[in-house]
């Protein structure tokens, strides 16, 4: 990636004028997070097609399978590349309306900063390989809100006048760990700040809350004037509400948008498209790209919230979410109860465990029409098997905001011939459309809809 964006926008290998320490860990984290942060938008969507392109490439040689009766289709990203793949079509970069600020989640870290200060809230710079890694503050990313930068300062505040030490590394001691912040465009904010107990009682944990819900209800942090804020003791690097539970110290239990003419609800941990305009972009082009009519069933596998599937709702016959965070589908059930959806059905757990269950019988008649939305990770290999041996899935649309990764190896999956050693037994797919979303401006990334047809 940082090969192809130094030679398409050389401004990207600039590090700072000034050459001042200070002033290069700024300008390298800006370059981290935001790559693309010095050029014109419209130049950023120029170098942003450039790499999608390659990715397309490196998704089209490694696909056994491609329709042959297309057409050939015109793949190009004027005036950088001009390129003609067989039977797999790739519209224009779609833009995003907002350009700053989009993001309504963050994560902040703490850790040492370029001051040598270990109890600095912000992103990472520097590699373990290099030793070089410092916690610097995001006051001038691009795509980080100001709402989000406030809490982080506030929280830096807090912990440097805590007498606990930071938690750099779990088997040195120290509490106070990350700090992830969450916005809505109806103005909601929640904040959940990471613990490690290490050996404290329930009397020290106690006093801590009470001591990080009074500074952001009565002193400095009111500022921020939280919707929500959440504790979670946490011995892992990450860790669900069911390993261990997310306490609400002050404010609403959930965070609120709005979608599409609809409400949703937004627990800590439930996913949620983390640029909401992009988003209603994006399930408004799924909705048209799935072709499904009053008598589709739509299956939403990685369903979160529900956002998809809730907003196609009333063009479907009917919705079939699944999704592993218990708490989101909490949210989704909700979500559809709230807004008068009634032809939905959510189920909670593994999308490898449901999902084979759910397709092994599957009887229905009706159209079925599957939309996954997985993490970088992509999907289970037992998913895939689910869909391919499920003869009534003809038309799955795959988002991914990685498809040079992990979702290659679905890809191949998904298209390869029968494999009777893999329980491969049905008509492979093939790609058929690609449409890229601006989701990450100032970045490199997009988020992808491929059309899978069969």
């Amino acid at each position: 990636m940082k090969q192809v964006v130094g030679m398409l926008c050389p401004k990207y290998q600039e590090v700072s004028s000034s050459g001042h320490y200070h002033d290069v860990v700024l300008s390298r984290l800006a370059n981290a997070v935001t790559p693309l942060w010095r050029l014109p938008y419209q130049e950023q969507l120029q170098v942003r097609c450039a790499y999608l392109c390659f990715c397309v490439l490196h998704i089209h040689v490694y696909l056994p399978v491609l329709p042959t009766e297309q057409p050939g289709c015109v793949l190009g990203f004027p005036p950088l590349l001009f390129l003609l793949i067989q039977g797999f079509t790739f519209p224009s970069f779609l833009p995003q309306p907002v350009i700053n600020g989009y993001r309504n989640k963050s994560t902040f870290s703490v850790n040492q900063g370029p001051d040598g200060n270990p109890k600095t809230v912000g992103l990472y710079v520097g590699t373990g390989r290099g030793q070089n890694i410092v916690c610097v503050r995001a006051n001038h990313v691009e795509n980080i809100p100001s709402k989000h930068k406030q809490v982080a300062q506030c929280y830096e505040e807090f912990i440097r006048r805590s007498p606990l030490d930071p938690c750099l590394l779990f088997h040195e001691g120290g509490h106070w760990r990350e700090l992830v912040v969450r916005t809505t465009s109806r103005g909601h904010t929640m904040a959940i700040v990471t613990f490690h107990p290490q050996e404290l009682g329930q009397e020290a944990l106690a006093a801590q809350k009470a001591l990080l819900k009074e500074f952001f209800t009565c002193g400095p942090g009111t500022v921020c004037a939280l919707t929500s804020l959440y504790f979670q003791e946490s011995t892992m690097t990450r860790c669900s509400h069911e390993q261990s539970p997310f306490q609400l110290l002050h404010g609403e239990p959930h965070i609120f948008e709005e979608l599409l003419g609809l409400k949703f609800r937004i627990s800590p941990d439930a996913f949620f498209q983390v640029n909401t305009g992009g988003a209603e972009v994006l399930y408004q082009a799924v909705g048209e790209l799935s072709q499904a009519g009053g008598d589709t069933v739509l299956l939403d596998i990685c369903c979160g919230t529900g956002t998809i599937g809730l907003s196609l709702a009333r063009q479907v016959a009917k919705v079939i979410g699944v999704e592993v965070v218990e708490k989101a589908i909490e949210d989704a059930r909700w979500n559809a109860a709230f807004n008068g959806i009634s032809n939905c059905e959510f189920h909670s757990g593994k999308a490898e465990a449901v999902l084979p269950q759910l397709l092994a019988s599957w009887g229905d008649a009706r159209p079925l029409v599957a939309v996954v939305n997985p993490s970088r990770a992509g999907l289970h290999y037992r998913v895939v098997r689910a869909i391919r041996n499920c003869k009534s899935i003809r038309r799955l649309l795959y988002i991914s905001c990685k498809p040079e990764g992990e979702a290659m190896r679905n890809f191949l999956e998904l298209c390869c011939p029968p494999d009777p050693g893999k329980k491969l037994a049905g008509e492979p797919f093939a790609p058929m459309l690609a449409i890229p979303f601006d989701m990450f401006p100032h970045t490199v990334h997009c988020e992808l809809v491929l059309l899978f047809t069969r």
